[in-house]
């Protein structure tokens, strides 16, 4: 379709840049950025001219991307550009940990980056600087004498590359465990999980480009513009292209309506209508949504029949199934009419072509694999998979948990998403040369368990901050005080550094992507692997993620350091190459700007899956159980002004709410006598946290509130069975704040 020019159908205002509007202010962040990166503004240019994205996953090189011209730079990049050129801290700072027990993580990462290897023992009131000999002593001395199976390394996704997951993986299973997890797990392990047993393939089978030019684009549970703020423009240009857009979602989300693209004139000045149509369901509600719409296509035959019978297999099963369900039970379990479901339906079937992108909306459920089953069916059953301007896409919201499961660095899989079973791992230690245990390994929240249970002495963590991504902080800080020897490789502190040890505490300063010697790489959402250059040294005697790694392996066990040392990123790019086939061309990225795209623009192309019989597989699907108890309210926590659990502000620009709301319909708030800027009480089966109303076009009888504030409602063991993604969610009851003196003092 021809773009169009100028379209004031969908300006937002005649007011320009929003003025008076609650929204980003992305000019001022820029003027903020370089007053706070005065001191080092040559490094932070290199960054941000050369060096891959560290934020979300939809990969900018430099200043571009892959998918338009033009100069692509987002707020969320700048707000984590610091990190990369703040000085040391002072690590006198550490020596009383108890001065630090007041500041929030925003406060510690303010102080400066680790610069020295960092030692604290049982009853020592903080931390001593300690050489990188003697950490590695010590460190190695734990693993010899500790049960493989009592060892845990958790691997985060801050800016890590795949050459730090795909060595952080291999280091585990040579030092005997399969206890090896990574920061997907909390995101889309459901997604992952969903789309390899459907489809055979467990990445976005789409490109960004994509969504440029396709009839529907639909998002749910996703706020693209707060957590991935760089799809805007694509949003602007598909807009232009004549692309519907329709979201799935309890919240109206403000930036999903309407939003103002800084780098595009016409948006910046007018802003930009994106959202079509909203379809407003419950929290958990998406099962018997999607049900519902597939119900319609079946009785009103909008189907693509070819595709289905051509190409899938099990679709009289899902058939039955729904002819079981009545519309009464899908509206109640959803919480939208059958007229809206028939609506969605009718977009459909005008669409000869959509994308489906979804986010932890979707996945953070107890039934998240099966809540991606259902958008899959959806897109199978109109045959809108395989080919151009069609697909279904996980959007990821940070730059390295695509490759992280696809290096392997996951408790069940091995590199190139192998199953963990004898087979595999008799085939990868003729590889590699050295036995790979071929037991399933614990997952993230599995390892926190067997902390809590005192299962587990050898607690190894690069990056991530259990405290604040994790549910119920109590419990974790009990998980995090069981294991003989806890050791934190990261750039900054956090808070979880400063949990009391059982026995050590050891602190090992990481270099940043761009202080990676020999450089990296990043896979994004659409798969593109890029380079990220070598920048600059990092400081003081901090040292690239996966050289620590091997320093630790190799003084664990030198008598077989051969086995596992790789002299420059080079070398493991190379190998990486060799295990993972879909990898191909890794080794031959050795400049910025270099990349290649595992799969090419569309997996499954014309119909032929990954699966063992190449047909894509539908899934019957019963929606949950969704009725309410009596006075009480579904919460769900949500982003703000932040990255992951790294908050870059008090108040979220999108929708003007604090750290501290609650967000609430206003009939709900009447139902329960009182009024915005109330304070109140919400109270779950495992904690209570005090919140003010903020009036939100929400579902009535959903609720929601801040991550990671709210985790302290949320069940820890409460996680999708297969998956073992938390569910970010739970049952609260809210009480009003009557006392005049509190309300005031709140």
């Amino acid at each position: 379709m021809k773009r169009r020019r100028w379209n004031p159908a969908t300006w937002v205002s005649l007011v320009p840049n929003g003025l008076g509007q609650v929204k980003p202010n992305h000019y001022w962040e820029i003027v903020r950025t370089v007053w706070e990166n005065r001191d080092n503004l040559g490094k932070a240019w290199r960054i941000l001219n050369e060096g891959v994205c560290d934020g979300c996953a939809l990969g900018t090189t430099g200043l571009r991307d892959f998918t338009m011209k033009g100069v692509h730079l987002c707020t969320v990049r700048l707000n984590l550009l610091r990190l990369n050129t703040m000085p040391p801290l002072d690590v006198h700072r550490l020596h009383d940990v108890s001065t630090l027990h007041h500041l929030n993580g925003r406060a510690l990462r303010a102080l400066g980056r680790l610069p020295y290897p960092m030692i604290r023992r049982r009853g020592e009131r903080g931390f001593r600087r300690i050489g990188w000999e003697e950490a590695l002593h010590e460190i190695a001395s734990y693993m010899r004498n500790t049960d493989p199976r009592r060892i845990a390394f958790y691997v985060t996704s801050r800016g890590i590359t795949n050459e730090t997951y795909y060595v952080a993986q291999k280091v585990a299973r040579f030092l005997g465990t399969n206890n090896v997890d990574n920061a997907a797990r909390l995101c889309h392990a459901p997604s992952t999980t969903a789309m390899k047993q459907t489809l055979g393939v467990a990445a976005s089978t789409c490109s960004y480009r994509d969504w440029i030019g396709t009839d529907l684009l639909v998002f749910i549970g996703s706020d693209a513009p707060n957590n991935q703020p760089v799809t805007t423009k694509y949003l602007y240009y598909a807009k232009q292209h004549g692309t519907r857009i329709m979201v799935i979602n309890p919240y109206r989300e403000p930036g999903l309506e309407r939003y103002w693209v800084p780098s595009v004139f016409e948006s910046a000045l007018f802003g930009t209508r994106l959202a079509d149509r909203f379809f407003q369901i419950h929290t958990g509600g998406d099962i018997a949504f999607l049900n519902g719409t597939l119900k319609h296509l079946i009785e009103r035959n909008w189907l693509d029949r070819e595709f289905i019978e051509a190409h899938t297999r099990n679709f009289a099963e899902v058939q039955a199934t729904l002819a079981q369900q009545s519309w009464a039970e899908l509206e109640q379990a959803s919480g939208a009419t059958q007229a809206e479901m028939l609506a969605f339906a009718e977009a459909l079937a005008q669409a000869k072509s959509a994308v489906f992108v979804w986010s932890m909306g979707i996945t953070q459920h107890e039934y998240g694999v099966e809540n991606v089953k259902a958008i899959l069916n959806l897109a199978l059953a109109r045959g809108f998979i395989g080919r151009e301007y069609c697909g279904v896409m996980p959007i990821r919201g940070h730059s390295g948990v695509q490759g992280g499961g696809e290096m392997g660095c996951t408790a069940t899989t091995f590199p190139g998403g192998r199953p963990i079973n004898t087979e595999s791992a008799r085939w990868l230690s003729e590889q590699w040369g050295f036995t790979v245990p071929d037991w399933k390994g614990l997952s993230c929240g599995e390892m926190l368990d067997a902390a809590a249970a005192g299962e587990l002495d050898v607690f190894y963590a690069v990056g991530g901050n259990f405290l604040d991504t994790m549910p119920n902080p109590d419990y974790i800080r009990t998980a995090l005080g069981r294991p003989r020897l806890r050791v934190h490789q990261d750039i900054v502190l956090t808070t979880q550094m400063l949990v009391d040890p059982a026995e050590t505490v050891i602190l090992l300063p990481a270099a940043t992507r761009y202080e990676q010697r020999d450089g990296g790489t990043e896979t994004t959402t659409e798969r593109e692997i890029i380079f990220s250059p070598y920048i600059s040294p990092p400081p003081a005697e901090a040292r690239s993620e996966w050289e620590i790694l091997l320093n630790v392996a190799e003084r664990t066990q030198p008598e077989r350091a051969h086995l596992i040392h790789f002299s420059d990123g080079q070398q493991i790019r190379r190998e990486i190459a060799r295990i993972v086939p879909e990898y191909e061309g890794i080794q031959h990225l050795q400049r910025a700007g270099d990349h290649v795209q595992w799969g090419g623009r569309i997996l499954c192309r014309d119909g032929h899956f990954g699966t063992p019989d190449g047909r894509a597989v539908f899934t019957p699907l019963t929606p949950p159980t969704m009725s309410l108890p009596p006075n009480m309210f579904m919460l769900k926590t949500r982003r703000g002004k932040q990255f992951n659990s790294l908050i870059h502000s008090e108040r979220d620009p999108l929708n003007g709410a604090h750290r501290d709301d609650v967000l609430m319909h206003p009939s709900d708030a009447d139902r329960l006598g009182v009024r915005e800027g109330d304070w109140v009480v919400l109270r779950s089966a495992t904690g209570e946290m005090r919140a003010r109303i903020k009036f939100a076009d929400l579902k009535p009888g959903n609720v929601q509130v801040h991550w990671p504030e709210g985790n302290v409602l949320i069940d820890a063991h409460r996680r999708d069975p297969v998956a073992g993604v938390p569910a970010y969610k739970a049952l609260v009851s809210i009480h009003p704040v009557k006392d005049t003196v509190m309300q005031e003092t709140q």
